[in-house]
């Protein structure tokens, strides 16, 4: 397989990747850049369920009125900034 690549700023990167990584060719570069992509959709696809029932639960809890209110975001964040797995939701207010 012969692939062209067209794009100036492209193959800039590929290049820049072939020196940074040290890598010894562009199929090195290519397999190592393939592999990163497939292991980051592996990890997508085995979280996919959790991530739903946790976008899920978000929603409900919206629906409840237990969103933080944009006004009170910013501090909120602050005092949460350590705690990463929570999904914090911005809500503002309806435009009537």
């Amino acid at each position: 397989m012969q692939i062209e690549i067209r794009d100036a700023e492209l193959e800039a990167r590929i290049r820049k990747q072939l020196q940074s990584r040290d890598a010894g060719s562009v199929e090195e570069v290519l397999t190592r850049l393939l592999e990163t992509q497939e292991e980051q959709d592996r990890r997508l696809l085995e979280n996919k369920d959790a991530m739903q029932v946790k976008i899920r639960r978000g929603i409900e809890q919206l629906d409840r009125g237990e969103g933080i209110p944009e006004d009170r975001l910013d501090a909120h964040l602050g005092r949460n900034s350590c705690s990463s797995r929570r999904i914090l939701v911005l809500v503002t207010p309806a435009k009537i």
